[in-house]
């Protein structure tokens, strides 16, 4: 591990250098970061969980940036392209995005438009236009370029040719890309519209069928939905900066005095952004919108699943659970105190007068027989109905009837821890199982459960999983 790492990181973190080194050498032992924050706090200096897990992300990230940096340089070596000014430029990169502008008008490029206009020879001509000498005429230079062989029938095609190498230059250039992206970040805006024919298949996206939005400041749950509206195929998406902005931009960095050879490279510099640079951007500036919106969404994820996994938990009780069901009737599972099941059965309280009649006496038998000291009912279709069915019967003892939150219940059903545990049992059966244990105790229930299944959270399904 570099140790240039831990005074970058303190100086980000605004933490001491010495608390940053000796939480790397804890994480490189494979402690863990709740173990860090809670038993080595004489070696951080009594660093939360937080600024730990900050530190473990940003020496991870350095760690990739590194790897990325080395993987270039042997590249450049091995491609004899490498000279010590390069070199300089490689390790003084500090993020990704500078490294990758460094290294981008090297990278082994499939054939472009510029590729094959140099395998015709037409480099020089590229190079002399782009000098834009005051007494430089391009097609008069580009007569020079005519060949057939080569596929150069005319000047015409030749200048052509220098075009799509000077707007490769344009799109490649380090400084442009900085400053692009840069006009990207402070004034680009997504926008997005109904694709022809999808009116009424997407009528669910119809507040996103003519919107727009600051890149800078659109909220998470509108960029994931967008998102998830283009990958439906109701919506198209982009992202812009003002058009005429970026080409000041890149005319004040390439377009030097006003002369024949300063018009091709004006046009070149326009082809350049429109055909090269900006969908180049646009790729990036979704990348870093998505990653935005995926952190902010998952911070909404985390937060609210920890105030249900430290639910209080109603602790060891004999439970009647119950998943409500309106047309296949409510599955009722008993438990004991330590959650084991003990019986199940089905009751149909909502249909006729003569079958709620049987539910009733039913249920308030098994209340007995199990001697139930609680009764936990499924939020799901049919749960109010359940509760004040439930409720209104004269269960011994007043048990409490409490409304659990059934979110994955059905998944966990399904799983194959579930099938493990109960391989007899019908799913529905096991549903009602994970009802009740999670109001005995919900983080030992609910960490069976795929977090996106959780259901406490928006767009979980959208955003990434691994960080999720």
């Amino acid at each position: 591990m570099n140790d240039t790492y831990f005074s970058a990181i303190a100086k980000e973190l605004n933490l001491k250098t010495d608390q940053v080194a000796a939480t790397a050498a804890l994480l490189l032992e494979e402690a863990t970061v709740p173990f860090i924050a809670r038993y080595r706090k004489e070696a951080t200096g009594s660093l939360d969980e937080v600024a730990v897990g900050a530190i473990r992300d940003r020496l991870s990230q350095m760690e990739e940036l590194d790897k990325r940096r080395e993987s270039i340089l042997r590249s450049l070596h091995e491609r004899n392209l490498l000279t010590e000014e390069l070199k300089e430029k490689i390790r003084a990169a500090e993020t990704m995005s500078v490294l990758e502008d460094v290294y981008l008008p090297y990278r082994p490029k499939r054939r472009t438009r510029a590729t094959i206009a140099r395998e015709k020879g037409l480099e020089p001509l590229a190079a002399t236009i782009f000098a834009q000498g005051a007494q430089t005429d391009p097609l008069k230079e580009s007569a020079s370029f005519v060949n057939l062989d080569k596929g150069v029938p005319c000047s015409e095609d030749a200048l052509a040719g220098a075009r799509d190498i000077i707007a490769e230059w344009v799109s490649e250039d380090q400084k442009a890309r900085e400053k692009i992206r840069a006009l990207y970040l402070e004034k680009g805006m997504f926008s997005s519209r109904v694709v022809k024919g999808k009116e009424e298949g997407g009528s669910k996206y119809r507040d996103y069928f003519n919107w727009e939005e600051a890149l800078a400041t659109v909220p998470s749950h509108r960029m994931l939905a967008v998102r998830r509206g283009e990958k439906e195929g109701f919506l198209s998406l982009r992202v812009d900066p003002p058009e005429e902005e970026a080409l000041l931009i890149l005319r004040s960095l390439f377009i030097r005095g006003d002369s024949p050879a300063s018009d091709v490279v004006k046009i070149a510099v326009e082809e350049g952004y429109k055909r090269l640079l900006a969908p180049s951007m646009e790729t990036e500036m979704r990348t870093f919108a998505k990653d935005r919106a995926d952190g902010e969404a998952i911070k909404i994820f985390a937060d609210n699943l920890r105030e249900l996994l430290l639910a209080p938990p109603l602790g060891q009780k004999r439970l009647i659970a119950v998943d409500p069901g309106i047309r296949t009737g409510c599955k009722v599972v008993c438990l004991d105190r330590q959650g084991k099941l003990l019986h199940t059965e089905t009751i149909y309280p909502f249909d006729s007068e003569k079958r709620r009649s049987e539910a009733a006496e039913k249920f308030l038998t098994l209340c007995e027989t199990f001697n139930a000291e609680a009764v936990a009912v499924g939020n799901g279709t049919g749960g109010r109905e359940m509760e004040t069915f439930a409720g209104n019967l004269a269960l011994p003892g007043e048990i409490p009837v409490i409304m659990v939150n059934e979110s994955g219940a059905s998944v966990y059903s399904a799983s194959e821890a579930a099938r493990k545990e109960f391989p007899d049992l019908d799913l529905t059966y096991r549903g009602a199982v994970s009802i009740g244990r999670r109001l005995m105790d919900p983080l030992a229930e609910l960490v069976k459960i795929d977090p996106k299944s959780i259901g406490v959270g928006q767009y979980q399904h959208d955003v990434n999983q691994h960080a999720l």
